[in-house]
């Protein structure tokens, strides 16, 4: 755990910015609406975790508090696999974030503001005395990894993918863990053959002495960033100028020794390539397009939407059944459908009828887990919608939004 991280909670308790309230009032009537502020601290311990989350709120809300409207509501996130969803559904205003999360929400229409300026690499480490050399060389070998949702395991997973394998067939066993440093001793006492950490962590072992090397590293990717969506109550520009002028944002950047930069989306654009993309085929199912699922829905097929009640609020296709499908598995096609739970039942007892089965994209495995089900079920016209919502909206298509509760 940084010192600098504890300092930074510390020092803002003592100013009163820590303790203000995360959650704004709901606004009067007519009042603008509260901006909805995401913060996920990224691969940290609990009380790093907690102390940088505390700093980034009393940063953001120093700089919002500067801009005219409402309130403002930050939420600390720990879950990077929902933040994803998240992104793609638009359901926050703005995301403060690791690589992979800020990267996404670029993707779907939010724009890079600032950052850390300090990049993450993923390498891929062993021991010096093993034959181990490259990503060739550590197939069949036992592979340790901080848990699915972070920054190192998203670009390493996207690394395997684009060599044409998966963690799981590439690998013969995978350790996971929280936290980065407890993969030095799965080395150690040969649990794991290689493991999956950042650089800054991976030189940190080499500066210390430990008899490591690394095999393989991702492209660096930004480290953690702001982004905010299009069309929010605060500009891009507004809110970059609001945080450089806010004192808990200097502290921020002055205790983890980094200075901020301006992001644009080109800074993304590799991050956003990589990580949990599904198959482009689905044996056994039809893959459709937005044009087809429109047919398809003209002519009596059931659109069933996997993702979750606050996302399917935020946006859905017309007639949509909601139908969530609660993921624990990996995010790959040999993934474990006994960890996951799908109501299959609920897609009725016409084993011949069209199903069009569909989440967030193509970055989303819900509908590609749940036309699986629904074939293992009997099912027999599936179709599977890659594109998801996010493409329906994008290609003009007419959707519908929850009324306000």
């Amino acid at each position: 755990m940084k010192p600098s991280r504890v300092i930074i909670g510390a020092a803002l308790a003592l100013t009163g910015l820590a303790g203000q309230a995360a959650t704004a009032q709901s606004p009067a009537a007519g009042a603008p609406a509260v901006l909805r502020v995401l913060v996920n601290p990224g691969d940290s311990s609990e009380q790093s975790r907690y102390a940088l989350y505390t700093a980034w709120r009393a940063a953001v809300e120093q700089a919002l508090r500067k801009q005219s409207g409402g309130g403002v509501h930050v939420a600390l996130s720990t879950d990077a696999t929902a933040d994803l969803g998240s992104t793609r559904a638009g359901v926050h205003d703005i995301f403060v974030g690791p690589a992979h999360v800020v990267g996404s929400a670029v993707r779907y229409g939010y724009v890079p503001v600032v950052g850390l300026g300090r990049p993450v690499q993923a390498v891929l480490v062993t021991l010096r005395d093993t034959d181990i050399a490259d990503l060739t060389h550590a197939k069949g070998k036992r592979l340790g990894l901080p848990l699915q949702d972070s920054v190192v395991t998203y670009l390493v997973r996207g690394e395997v993918n684009a060599a044409n394998t998966s963690i799981k067939r590439h690998f013969s066993s995978v350790y996971e863990t929280r936290y980065q440093d407890a993969l030095l001793p799965c080395l150690q006492v040969r649990r794991c053959d290689v493991v999956a950490v950042e650089k800054a962590v991976f030189d940190r072992w080499v500066a210390a002495g430990e008899p490591v090397k690394a095999v393989m590293q991702s492209k660096p990717v930004p480290g953690l960033s702001v982004a905010i969506r299009k069309g929010a109550r605060t500009s891009p520009d507004a809110l970059r100028d609001a945080l450089a002028d806010a004192a808990p944002f200097a502290e921020l950047m002055r205790l983890e020794n980094a200075r901020s930069v301006a992001h644009t989306a080109d800074d993304f654009k590799y991050v956003a390539t990589l990580g949990y993309f599904t198959p482009r085929a689905l044996p056994g199912a039809t893959v459709v397009d937005a044009p087809k699922v429109a047919q398809l829905l003209q002519a009596g097929a059931t659109y069933v939407d996997t993702r979750t009640e606050v996302e399917f609020k935020a946006g859905q296709v017309p007639g949509a059944i909601l139908v969530p499908y609660h993921e624990k598995s990996a995010k790959d096609a040999d993934f474990d459908a006994s960890q996951d739970k799908f109501e299959v039942e609920r897609l009725g007892a016409d084993r011949n009828a069209e199903l069009v089965f569909a989440c967030n994209g193509p970055e989303c495995w819900k509908s590609f887990k749940a036309s699986q089900a629904a074939m293992k079920a009997g099912y027999r016209r599936v179709y599977w919608f890659r594109g998801g919502f996010p493409e329906w909206r994008s290609s003009g298509m007419k959707f519908d939004v929850a009324a306000a509760q």
